[in-house]
């Protein structure tokens, strides 16, 4: 059996769809009041409990032969937050504890892209490291900490690798994530504001592969990008445009404007209890270098990405579909 934290997540869910398909029998943790909706109909073993919870950690490690380690806080919001840190680091921290008295034979750490230190030129891999200083965000800090300590934990002998996704898209997206939110505004034929930017998106069911080849083939101690394709959010917009065939309304937002307008928009956020998706850290990424290179884990693990035209097909598909249910 697999414990995954995080199983209500993006990648969570699909991750257990995954394993499932697979014929593994899987054990969820899952916080007490979260939306258990991504979940709805998978037969899995449901432990209600979080990973700041040490009790409910140890007991969810009853009888597994591995960790699949997504449980986190994303934010995107300026300023410190400790809450962030809380759980991406201390939570992580006691999964580490739990796992190594447990002797779990594997635990699979997922990290971010953001863990890693922030560079102007070149091609990012694994042999850049991962940044604690990083000064773009607390999401970034946090997750580059819970890196290390996993690192770490490893030189000890705890059977452990990392995988580091890029910008996840596709299917299965309830909880709307930023760039799901905008595929699915495009796909509703909502008007659109954009920046004009690009990233490296990846599709979640590709990284939910990753990670199960990591569990089978990665080195103790070991990271791997999961990245997929640099695209540009125009590229996306006319992309959904066409699968659609429908048109709407969509405005380039000047750089400059949008940046001016991002030192107000996280007091709107708060305000509006909104998924916050213009933020200074959202518009310093879209504008950062994403030359991201996955070819330590296509060589090591056999990873392949799919097209993004595919991806964002399906997950435009899936969104008009769970409109109408």
């Amino acid at each position: 059996m697999w414990l995954v934290t995080g199983a209500t997540g993006h990648i969570g869910n699909v991750l257990v769809r995954k394993l499932l398909e697979r014929g593994e029998k899987v054990r969820v943790l899952i916080p007490p009041g979260e939306n258990r909706e991504p979940l709805n109909g998978l037969h899995v073993e449901a432990l209600e409990g979080d990973v700041l919870n040490l009790d409910a950690v140890f007991e969810s490690m009853r009888g597994i032969k591995g960790i699949f380690h997504l449980a986190g806080v994303i934010s995107i919001m300026p300023g410190a937050n400790p809450f962030v840190r809380k759980v991406n680091v201390d939570g992580t921290k006691n999964i580490l504890r739990a796992a190594r008295e447990k002797k779990i034979d594997k635990l699979i750490y997922t990290s971010s892209i953001h863990a890693i230190q922030r560079v102007e030129d070149g091609v990012i891999d694994e042999n850049i490291p991962y940044d604690m200083n990083n000064p773009y965000g607390a999401y970034d800090r946090s997750k580059a900490e819970a890196t290390l300590e996993v690192l770490h934990a490893t030189q000890t002998g705890l059977e452990a690798v990392v995988a580091c996704p890029t910008g996840v898209i596709g299917p299965y997206d309830y909880r709307g994530s930023m760039m799901g939110a905008v595929i699915h505004d495009a796909a509703t034929a909502k008007p659109t504001l954009y920046v004009d930017g690009a990233y490296d998106f990846v599709d979640v069911r590709d990284v939910a592969d990753g990670l199960i080849i990591a569990a089978e083939k990665g080195k103790r101690g070991e990271s791997y990008i999961l990245s997929g394709q640099k695209i540009s959010v125009r590229y996306m917009l006319e992309t959904v445009r066409e699968v659609t065939g429908k048109n709407f309304f969509q405005m380039k937002i000047p750089f400059d404007l949008a940046k001016f307008a991002a030192l107000f928009t996280p007091m709107y956020y708060q305000m509006a209890h909104a998924t916050p998706r213009f933020t200074p850290y959202s518009l310093e990424v879209l504008k950062s270098n994403s030359n991201i290179s996955h070819a330590k884990a296509s060589r090591e693990l056999g990873y392949q990405p799919r097209s993004l035209y595919e991806s964002i097909r399906d997950t435009v598909k899936w969104f008009l579909e769970k409109r109408k249910s």
